[in-house]
């Protein structure tokens, strides 16, 4: 008689590596913010405590955009920071029938990725396209697509948070990593070569225009003492270079300004890096031939220097007749949405009308 051969047992998965402690920590072990749709109930604990999960974004101030843009079926539009699509998807949906919309972004690092999530929610490319670019090239691209204006245009100058919570990107100081700050990795200098060619006195000026940095010199004077002893080539590095001078500061102070400082002096060498400035004020240059009659722009900012850069375009436009209408005040986050996404709190929405 002979013998049966076992039935072979199905092989187990690869087992999850292990991180220390109860919870993870690093970036890369948060495998169930990384994976939502699996874990989607954790992720939904997250999001319940007021947090972002990893690797995701919240997008700002939804409703209040979708006001101030009145998106109608049949219309076009462009999201010039796409970023994770959470406002895209909401304005491909009030543009259906028959609308598409263009989402322009210049990180290829995300890019892909969100294509692919907008793909999966049903927006095939007859109603929506998306081009590598930062929003400077608007016109461009508008032209290239042979359109000569669109009803709307959306501009969120936030970071995302998926650029924000990888440290490899080097755009927090939460966590090590390389000093890059660059929203395209791919093209211009990382911000450590930035700040390993700034003298004491242009480093001053740039925390100044860049973030309004009231303890300038003293953080100026700190870093030109530290680099020109060694480089600074990582996040935790500058961010202990500022800590350390801020113990100079009364106690009094320092209890008040916590980590700002740190968070402002990142603000600053990012917005260098990327040109930021420079970039939003091609936008608004080119804004007035971009738009159709009767087009609606708005424009999400979270930091003074461009709110003022955009309050001053809309403001002259309307004196020039360009704009038939602009926001008379900024719209913020409420107060409901402040305590779901703390990361809303310096955001400022402004709007216009084309005449």
């Amino acid at each position: 008689m002979s013998e049966i051969s076992p039935i072979p047992s199905a092989p187990r998965p690869p087992r999850r590596k292990r991180y220390a402690g109860q919870n993870p920590r690093r970036f890369e072990e948060k495998y169930k913010e990384h994976n939502p749709e699996k874990y989607a109930d954790d992720v939904a604990k997250v999001i319940a405590s007021g947090k972002t999960p990893a690797g995701t974004h919240r997008p700002i101030m939804v409703a209040e955009i979708l006001a101030a843009l009145a998106p109608k079926p049949g219309e076009v539009a462009v999201d010039c920071t796409l970023g994770y699509g959470g406002h895209a998807a909401e304005l491909l949906r009030a543009l259906a029938p028959g609308g598409r919309l263009i989402g322009l972004d210049a990180d290829p690092i995300e890019l892909p990725k969100t294509e692919a999530r907008l793909r999966e929610l049903g927006f095939g490319p007859e109603v929506f396209q998306m081009r590598r670019t930062n929003f400077a090239g608007l016109q461009q691209v508008l032209t290239a697509e042979e359109l000569a204006g669109v009803d709307l245009v959306l501009a969120d100058l936030g970071l995302s948070s998926m650029q924000m919570d990888n440290p490899a990107r080097g755009f927090t100081y939460k966590f090590g990593g390389p000093l890059d700050l660059r929203m395209n990795p791919e093209r211009g200098q990382p911000a450590a070569a930035l700040l390993a060619k700034l003298g004491e006195e242009k480093l001053r000026e740039l925390l100044v225009e860049n973030s309004d940095e009231p303890h300038a010199a003293l953080l100026a004077h700190a870093i030109a003492e530290s680099k020109s002893r060694r480089p600074i080539p990582t996040t935790t590095e500058l961010a202990a270079i500022i800590r350390v001078a801020l113990k100079t500061l009364p106690k009094q102070v320092r209890e008040q300004e916590g980590d700002a400082p740190v968070r402002r002096v990142f603000q600053a060498l990012r917005i260098a890096v990327n040109d930021e400035f420079g970039v939003l004020d091609a936008l608004l240059r080119n804004l007035p031939v971009c738009l159709n009659a009767g087009g609606r722009v708005a424009i999400l900012t979270f930091h003074s220097g461009e709110d003022r850069r955009v309050k001053k375009a809309f403001q002259a436009g309307r004196l020039g007749g360009i704009y038939s209408v602009i926001s008379e005040e900024v719209t913020r986050a409420s107060a409901e949405e402040l305590h779901a996404n703390p990361r809303a709190s310096s955001a400022k929405l402004r709007w216009a009308v084309k005449a």
